[in-house]
């Protein structure tokens, strides 16, 4: 028989799920948990705000598709961990997070530090639960990994009473724990699928309503977003010729320089993947689920198109859309059976199937002049003597790095939220998944220093750069702290304007330009302050070399200076088709 305490079993269980770091802060409810780990061999990173831990376990995740971990005690701790929770959640990221509890006896008391995390957390993760007896925890923990990556991804919360960690329980052994791909393709991910009987028909539908489609586009989602479905999705295009574009949690899918893709759609999308969507006759949508920011006024979203929808969410599909063929599968197993069958299609001579293919030739190609051409513009656009154009600039970080000796498929991109967050989905050049990392659905400012940190502690051998704003950079600039500590990889870049950007954007388009609460009055000295907490910062537009020092080995912080009238282009106001836009 083994003996071992509620403490001893969980962090016994993280080491069986291959778990090498977590994050967080310890605090009362969670102390005997934090006694047990600092026995172990798992590393643990000491944040400054327990929001942090949380986005440093989502930027482990992200970048590398493994959950990862993150903790935090009972109350306020727990209170802070749920904006992160809340995101992953959003953006369908694999996280558990484990939190500490008052004693059982004392929950529904009002004790000290005691909130109802598991209420709150309910709604916010794809499944939470308090554990209320320790020989549980077996069962609980290698759960809460296997419902994070079935299926849909998602966050898994585990509320753990401080009594239930210190309790001594005896079994017979430890259970077995599955791999992360094993968790993937499970019986419980399959559950919600369509039956295999099924896939051969929809997918025979699909490939004969691609074939005769003369302005057909490919849709990518964050579901695309993985190394496997990257590759599916390049094998597809290279037997199908057509337009792709992709949501802002799609970037990186299909490579920014590969052939027809037209980038990111939507309120902010580029003007030819707008157009695109507006005329297309097919939409093969994968692993997307049309949101609002992507699809504008939805009646006026590709209005004659017919929908063929692929995604592993059952919930997703004629949600918002009706789909005229639908398959409820992962992108990665559901892509290659589609190319395959495609291709066979295409070489049919007849039944229109050249006809069509020269009509998408010629659409395809009048679509990227008009591409090539709003880039050039916006690309060119002069700025004042005391800035620069942070589209050029942004689209150079490649360049510039390169020049320091860091390789562009070297780089992970992490951004928070507002002007620079849609300048960098439409003007970095992204060629691979997983090297654009935002907070899409849930828009969450402060996401983008702690994910970076996260995504650097997951990928040593790689450059982090971290694009924000300075009115993003300041809801967690106390993780400047945990860099500089960490010593990690990461490149901050802060786009300074004065003002909450996005705010201001859009009170001057819409609101008669009353800037409300959106200019700052005053202005830290980012310098100073990155300098403050030991991290080497530079002024880009002071010094021609910058990228010397903001790309050398460890921590370095960037600040540029920006005009406050620069705006994001196209912009949807509401109301209006994503083709309406204010170009």
């Amino acid at each position: 028989m083994i003996k071992a305490t509620g403490s001893q079993i969980i962090v016994k269980l993280l080491e069986l799920e291959g778990i090498k770091t977590v994050a967080g802060i310890p605090g009362g409810s969670i102390l005997p948990l934090y006694d047990e780990l600092n026995k172990s061999g798992i590393n643990h990173i000491l944040v400054r705000q327990e929001q942090a831990a949380g986005f440093i376990a989502q930027g482990m995740t992200r970048s590398t598709g493994i959950p990862a971990v993150c903790m935090a005690t009972s109350g306020p701790g727990a209170m802070n961990l749920l904006t992160a929770i809340a995101d992953a959640r959003c953006d369908s990221v694999p996280i558990v997070a484990f939190t500490g509890q008052v004693n059982s006896a004392l929950i529904g008391t009002d004790a000290f530090q005691e909130a109802d995390t598991f209420g709150l957390s309910f709604p916010i993760t794809k499944h939470s639960v308090m554990v209320k007896n320790a020989l549980d925890l077996l069962t609980v923990v290698p759960q809460a990994f296997a419902i994070a990556v079935s299926g849909r991804p998602g966050p898994v919360l585990i509320d753990v009473p401080r009594d239930v960690q210190t309790a001594v329980v005896e079994f017979e052994d430890w259970p077995k724990i599955a791999s992360v791909y094993e968790g993937k393709h499970s019986a419980l991910a399959k559950k919600f699928c369509t039956p295999e009987s099924e896939v051969p028909a929809v997918i025979e539908t699909m490939a004969q309503t691609l074939a005769v489609a003369k302005k057909p586009v490919l849709y990518a989602g964050g579901g695309c977003n993985s190394s496997d479905a990257s590759r599916a999705i390049a094998a597809l295009l290279s037997v199908y010729d057509c337009a792709v574009v992709s949501s802002l949690m799609g970037i990186g899918a299909v490579p920014s320089s590969a052939k027809n893709n037209f980038g990111m759609l939507g309120m902010h999308g580029n003007y030819a993947a707008n157009r695109a969507m507006h005329d297309a006759d097919v939409v093969l949508a994968m692993g997307v689920r049309f949101d609002d920011r992507a699809t504008g006024v939805i009646s006026k979203f590709c209005p004659d198109a017919k929908i063929l929808h692929i995604d592993i969410d059952a919930a997703e599909i004629n949600k918002i859309l009706p789909a005229y063929k639908a398959l409820v599968k992962d992108v990665e197993s559901a892509v290659p059976l589609l190319a395959e069958k495609v291709a066979a299609v295409c070489s049919v001579k007849g039944s229109g199937n050249e006809e069509a293919a020269a009509a998408r030739k010629d659409w395809v190609s009048s679509l990227a002049e008009i591409f090539v051409q709003t880039k050039t513009v916006e690309l060119g656009r002069p700025a004042n003597l005391e800035s620069v154009n942070p589209r050029a600039f942004i689209r150079s970080i490649p360049e510039f790095a390169a020049k320091a000796g860091v390789a562009a498929e070297d780089i992970i991109v992490t951004t928070d939220v507002g002007q620079h967050q849609m300048w960098s989905a439409q003007y970095y050049p992204v060629e691979l998944p997983r090297q654009f990392l935002t907070s899409g659905s849930l828009g969450t400012m402060g996401f983008g220093l702690p994910v970076a940190l996260g995504a650097a502690v997951a990928n040593p051998q790689k450059r982090v750069v971290c694009i924000s704003g300075d009115g993003s950079i300041l809801m967690n600039i106390q993780e400047l702290a945990t860099l500089a500590e960490l010593n990690l990889n990461v490149t901050v870049i802060v786009l300074q304007n004065g003002s909450l950007g996005m705010v201001r954007q859009q009170q001057e388009y819409l609101f008669d330009k009353n800037y409300s609460a959106s200019i700052f009055k005053k202005v830290p000295d980012f310098m100073k302050v990155a300098a403050g907490f030991g991290i080497d910062a530079v002024d880009a537009l002071a010094d021609d070399k910058w990228y010397e020092k903001a790309f050398a080995a460890g921590p370095h912080f960037v600040k540029l200076g920006i005009d406050m009238q620069e705006n994001v282009l196209p912009f949807v106001p509401a109301g209006k088709a994503n083709i309406d836009a204010v170009r």
